[in-house]
């Protein structure tokens, strides 16, 4: 890639902005800002916990298993640091309880999830998917 050419106008200058066309949205310039900003005025969410809010906005629910593997943790770790404190928080609820599955004789032969091994499935609650929305709207 060739370097830039930069007029000997700005030399001295402390910084110069890209031309528009090569940079069409920057909404995440602000990220650290809004970051702070967004935390400072929910004193019960941290960095981890928005990080794993914004990390499950678009899913409908999810098991621990499944979101420690994805999201790069332990099962305990997760269960543990980031669940749990959010449930109690009410940023996250069971969206899916122990013994929710189906009862049908089809069910039990096909899937391997009795109603006694049945993973509980958790959702993000409104007031997550609010906080979430928050801080899109600060970036």
């Amino acid at each position: 890639m060739p370097r830039s050419t930069v007029k000997k106008s700005r030399l001295f200058r402390e910084f110069s902005q890209l031309p528009d066309k090569y940079v069409k949205e920057n909404h995440l310039k602000n990220l650290r800002n809004a970051t702070n900003d967004f935390l400072d005025r929910n004193p019960s969410l941290t960095k981890s916990y928005l990080h794993f809010m914004l990390f499950i906005y678009d899913l409908e629910f999810f098991t621990i298993r499944w979101a420690a593997e994805e999201y790069g943790m332990f099962e305990k770790n997760m269960s543990d640091r980031i669940i749990y404190p959010l449930m109690k928080e009410g940023y996250i609820y069971k969206h899916f309880d122990k013994l929710t599955p189906s009862q049908t004789l089809d069910d039990h032969l096909f899937r391997d999830e009795t109603k006694y091994n049945y993973r509980v499935r958790y959702a993000l609650s409104q007031r997550g998917r609010m906080a979430v929305q928050s801080f899109y709207k600060s970036l």
